[in-house]
């Protein structure tokens, strides 16, 4: 029974690990520099 809940151990900590690297790079390949839209108000330009 405790070698089951260690590898349920490294398990979790595995997977948490994978879940918080994508979640960095998701955060890392989020574009920066301005944003150009036209819509029904003009122009509008946002720096990002």
């Amino acid at each position: 029974m405790n070698r089951n809940v260690l590898y349920l151990a490294i398990g979790l900590l595995g997977a948490v690990t994978a879940i918080v690297s994508y979640r960095l790079y998701q955060e890392r390949q989020k574009t920066t520099g301005i944003e150009i839209n036209i819509g029904e108000r003009g122009i509008s330009i946002e720096k990002k």
